[in-house]
């Protein structure tokens, strides 16, 4: 199995990891403490890691510390706001308005880094822009709060996965995983250490069930899994595949939380899916040339 195909199976299992987290986050934070919360989820994430990539961190030099810095704001500002979108919103809508980072990555890139993208995931983003549409827009025609949390959020993790795939492409990326997630716990503590009613030590056994799913399946395994799979394929093509968390996302939240599956989340969803299949499936269309040698062809 080649190296593509084998990263793309396991963002799919990623993506599951990461419905499922809307849900057990929804739960474990309820409406109080998100930044301790994502404190908690960064440090045992940053610890697991460490005893993971121990070869790594034994080696840190400045380079792999100031990038892991920098990848860390953007990705800690990003699942801040979503985090707050769940506390103001069901959690099968969050992760589904959380999809307008597909919309967002070719669109910065096209702004800011003067780069096109094909006319397929072109396509394949105003599908799920679409998609996302249909579930998101209440019947007053307005965004919730926690929609709008949500949309400023995926901005935010737009900027850090045009930056995962600029430094995945620039070296070996595995050096700087543990020193980003370190950089997040740090910020974390501080943020929620300014917070006068943070109580540090919850006595809710949902948070820390939460803590524990989200820092080992949602944080450690799909932000390795992704940092690495960005040497294979593109920003575009990986907010795509993450388009199938929403799905996960729903199912979750129904099972979990009994929060209602409606009709316009079977609608974007499917939009979102069908967008998911034509980012990946390897069409083209044929030149002038080509479709007249064809014709000429079948005229002999």
């Amino acid at each position: 199995m080649e190296k593509r195909t084998l990263f793309l199976i396991l963002l799919i299992l990623g993506t599951a990891f990461w419905g499922i987290s809307f849900s057990v986050t929804k739960l474990a934070i309820g409406q109080s403490q998100p930044l301790l919360f994502l404190f908690y989820r960064f440090f045992l994430a940053t610890m697991v890691l460490s005893a993971i990539f121990w070869k790594h961190v034994k080696k840190l030099n400045l380079a792999a510390i100031k990038t892991g810095t920098g990848l860390a704001i953007p990705l800690v500002l990003g699942i801040y706001l979503q985090t707050l979108g769940i506390t103001h919103t069901s959690a099968s809508q969050c992760s589904f308005v959380a999809g307008i980072t597909v919309v967002m990555i070719p669109v910065i890139k096209l702004i800011i880094y003067r780069k096109s993208t094909s006319l397929k995931i072109w396509l394949a983003a105003f599908t799920a822009l679409i998609g996302l549409f249909v579930i998101s827009i209440n019947d007053h025609l307005r965004i919730g709060t926690g929609d709008l949390y949500t949309i400023v959020g995926a901005f935010c993790f737009a900027i850090y996965l045009i930056q995962i795939e600029k430094e995945s492409k620039a070296g070996d990326i595995v050096p700087t995983i543990v020193p980003m997630f370190g950089t997040c716990a740090i910020l974390t503590f501080l943020l929620a250490a300014f917070q006068n009613d943070t109580v540090w030590i919850p006595q809710q056994q949902t948070f820390w069930i939460g803590i524990i799913f989200c820092a080992l399946f949602s944080t450690a395994y799909m932000y390795t899994i992704s940092n690495i799979a960005q040497k294979y394929i593109s920003a575009e093509r990986v907010s795509i595949i993450y388009l199938f968390e929403p799905v996960f996302g729903a199912f979750a939240a129904h099972f979990i939380l009994g929060e209602e599956i409606t009709s316009r989340l079977i609608m974007g969803g499917g939009l979102i899916f069908l967008a998911t299949l034509i980012s990946e499936l390897n069409w083209r269309i044929p030149s002038q040339p080509a479709i007249l040698g064809l014709l000429k062809g079948k005229k002999g």
